[in-house]
């Protein structure tokens, strides 16, 4: 048998190293991180009588927009594609992600998914999902009951 030597941070050094391994294998491969070269921002809010998503997807154009609704899932995927306006320009810098992008919201029982409505404006992609008539708020009309003095007889 042999004798080894305790080494009380050698399990530390193991750790570190296959977790550089995972993300090496990553940034090499094709993996769900890099499939979607960027994912628009989102703002979503409900009213009383629909919901509402604004997705910023600023020089995507119309046609580069797909917007389905199936068993209550919305997607929107889209494109935004790189435009080479000349061969042998040089850039100095390149910040604006482009490529493809997929966002999936599930959408609540309440929404009419037969009633949607998109717009796109200024680079903001709005749409509006009504909700079903029985979801939305009723206003009730309460009555107050005659007076202990205002009973009217009734006839025997």
């Amino acid at each position: 048998m042999a004798i080894t030597r305790f080494d009380p941070f050698r399990d530390v050094v193991t750790l570190q190293s296959r977790l550089n391994s995972l993300f090496r294998d990553f940034s090499e491969g094709d993996s769900p991180l890099t499939t979607a070269s960027f994912v628009p921002a989102v703002d979503i809010y409900e009213d009383p009588q629909k919901v509402v998503l604004k997705l910023e997807v600023p020089g995507i154009e119309e046609k580069d927009l797909d917007v389905r609704v199936e068993n209550h899932t919305l997607t929107v995927k889209g494109e935004r594609k790189f435009e080479k306006e000349e061969k042998e320009e040089n850039f100095h810098r390149i910040e604006r992600r482009y490529g493809s992008f997929y966002r999936a919201f599930t959408l609540p029982s309440t929404v009419d998914t037969e009633n949607v409505a998109a717009t796109y404006n200024a680079g903001v992609l709005k749409l509006e999902l009504k909700k079903k008539a029985e979801a939305q708020p009723k206003q009730i009309k309460v009555n107050v009951g005659d007076k202990q003095g205002d009973k009217q007889p009734v006839a025997a």
